[in-house]
């Protein structure tokens, strides 16, 4: 199984360290930040701390969901810090930061699903960096539109939303989330006028036909941007990789989702969600 063997030569990683890394990961601890770099184990944490960016991830860092491809903790989140919008900010401004990615966990648990702590952020954000673009990285809120609308209505440049795998594996990997429903999320995003983003991981089992459909799928809700990156198990408790998807195939998934239509494509084996994501804003 490809789990008991070595990661192939292309999935070398940047080691992370650097005089950038060393300032980012001073400025979130200093901030009490949380980042998906590390509570993902996102393998590009090197490339991108060093280049002095990181995807900040607002709500705490336990997710009230367990999926089974995702390294995040799992159980009973504290309330929302009420704070945190201004120290994400403040940590933005520090950064020197042009372009700025925002995910979180699933809170469930929250009646919007934490949209108004989105929002307040966001909003801040903005008020003291009024130069910088924002992407926001977020959940399906059980498919409440009018909670996704917080989050239109706070205006930031690009809203990502991932379906992470082709319709089959959905129940397997995804522990609440379906699959519809993710792309009901992505239409309404492009429908209020916003740039909508996907992401997909492969290597879990998907075929190639499933990823073309997956990707047809996407383009038709509006979505504009696409991410395809190789699934890497952040454990032997979550699920195991099927398959290392080569440089190569993910070359021709880049050239079939162009040929689709998609503005921008991010597809490569150590692509994640926010790889590159400056790129991503269209104006």
């Amino acid at each position: 199984m490809p789990g008991n063997r070595r990661l192939p030569l292309w999935l070398k990683m940047q080691r992370a360290s650097g005089e950038n890394y060393t300032m980012v990961k001073r400025v979130v601890e200093e901030n009490r930040l949380h980042t998906i770099c590390t509570s993902g184990n996102c393998p590009n944490i090197g490339e991108c701390w060093n280049a002095g960016t990181a995807t900040l991830m607002i709500l705490g860092d336990i997710c009230t969901r367990s999926c089974k491809f995702c390294g995040t903790a799992t159980g009973h989140p504290l309330p929302p810090d009420s704070s945190e919008p201004e120290r994400v900010a403040t940590a933005v401004k520090t950064m020197g930061l042009r372009h700025c990615v925002i995910t979180s966990v699933d809170r469930d648990d929250l009646p919007d699903g934490g949209a108004r702590h989105w929002a307040q952020t966001i909003q801040r954000i903005k008020e003291i960096n009024s130069n910088v673009t924002i992407e926001t990285l977020i959940p399906d809120f059980r498919g409440d539109m009018q909670a996704v609308d917080l989050v239109i209505d706070a205006g930031p440049d690009v809203i990502s939303h991932n379906i992470e795998t082709v319709r089959r594996l959905t129940p397997q990997i995804r522990s609440v989330a379906k699959y519809d429903v993710s792309l009901n999320v992505l239409r309404h995003i492009s429908s209020r006028g916003m740039v909508a983003k996907s992401g997909l991981m492969l290597g879990l089992g998907e075929t190639h036909e499933e990823v073309i459909g997956s990707l047809h799928d996407l383009y038709s809700t509006g979505c504009s941007v696409v991410t395809l990156g190789q699934y890497l198990a952040p454990s032997l408790n979550h699920m195991p990789v099927v398959e290392y998807v080569t440089p190569e195939r993910f070359e021709e998934y880049r050239h079939s989702a162009l040929e689709i239509g998609f503005k921008f494509v991010e597809s490569s084996p150590l692509v994640r969600s926010s790889f590159h994501a400056e790129r991503h804003v269209i104006n």
